[in-house]
């Protein structure tokens, strides 16, 4: 089935005019898209990676595109980067309206009990304790604005863990409750707080479950609709929530799997 996914051209909503988000991880894969999607409706985008030539190719692809994106090298677990990156977008754009938190880890593959100690910390140090200090972070620029959006990016397996994803799946069981318990403190200062679990998108980062035929095979038995996601289908979740069409949403989990199974 031929799907008509969004395009420079093909996106006719400019829901973020005037709006400054900061993506992290995004100079591929679902934190490319999500920046893509967010500067098509207007927003000024930063980007970020943990390697500078990923960063400016991505700037690059994006300015070249029409689309209004700077970007800096960020590795979330460095104090000192992240402060450097609320304040690159401070400099160039002025301030920051949204945070999408997307950066995550897996180094190893297998059950949860199976996961190493040095493993486990470094998932859940990256997944889960970055996410919680890149929104504490923002906060002072969101408060300066009187207002925000944060969207950490979770996953179906918070829901339904894989067995090939043990530790990551408990990690991004995680980001639910952070979500739930930031949005209740930050309701009253009109910062919204969302997530969003995507299925199994095309990825390299989900290569793990596509690496074989068998694999892949059964990945595919667990989604109802019968594929796996592109990254654009993702990104305009997103831009829906952190949109003022989501202005009475906050503290929920929109799942976007296909149909896999995530909760009753």
């Amino acid at each position: 089935m031929e799907r008509n996914l969004c395009s420079s051209s093909g996106v006719a909503a400019k829901r973020l005019t005037g709006k400054v988000a900061v993506v992290t991880a995004s100079t591929e894969g679902i934190g490319y898209a999500i920046a893509e999607r967010l500067a098509q409706e207007g927003a000024k985008v930063v980007v970020s990676s943990r390697k500078q030539q990923n960063v400016d190719r991505a700037v690059k692809d994006l300015q070249t595109a029409g689309l209004e994106v700077t970007g800096i090298k960020c590795h979330v677990a460095n104090a000192s980067d992240r402060k450097a990156l609320f304040d690159h977008a401070a400099q160039k754009f002025g301030g920051v309206d949204i945070l999408v938190s997307n950066a995550a880890v897996n180094p190893e593959v297998g059950g949860v009990l199976e996961c190493s100690e040095s493993a486990w910390d470094k998932i859940f140090d990256v997944n889960v304790k970055c996410s919680y200090l890149l929104a504490k972070e923002a906060l002072p620029f969101l408060r300066e604005r009187k207002g925000g959006s944060i969207v950490f990016i979770s996953s179906i397996a918070g829901f339904q863990p894989f067995s090939l994803l043990g530790a990551y799946s408990v990690s991004k069981t995680a980001l639910l409750g952070l979500t739930k318990a930031a949005s209740q403190e930050l309701a009253s200062e009109n910062i919204r707080v969302n997530c969003i679990a995507p299925g199994v998108v095309q990825t390299k980062f989900a290569g793990a479950l596509q690496e074989s035929d068998a694999a892949k095979e059964e990945t595919l038995s667990r989604i109802p609709m019968g594929r796996i996601a592109q990254p654009k289908e993702i990104s305009g979740v997103c831009a829906f929530l952190v949109s003022d069409d989501a202005s009475y949403i906050t503290g929920e989990t929109i799942v976007a799997s296909g149909g896999m199974v995530s909760r009753l």
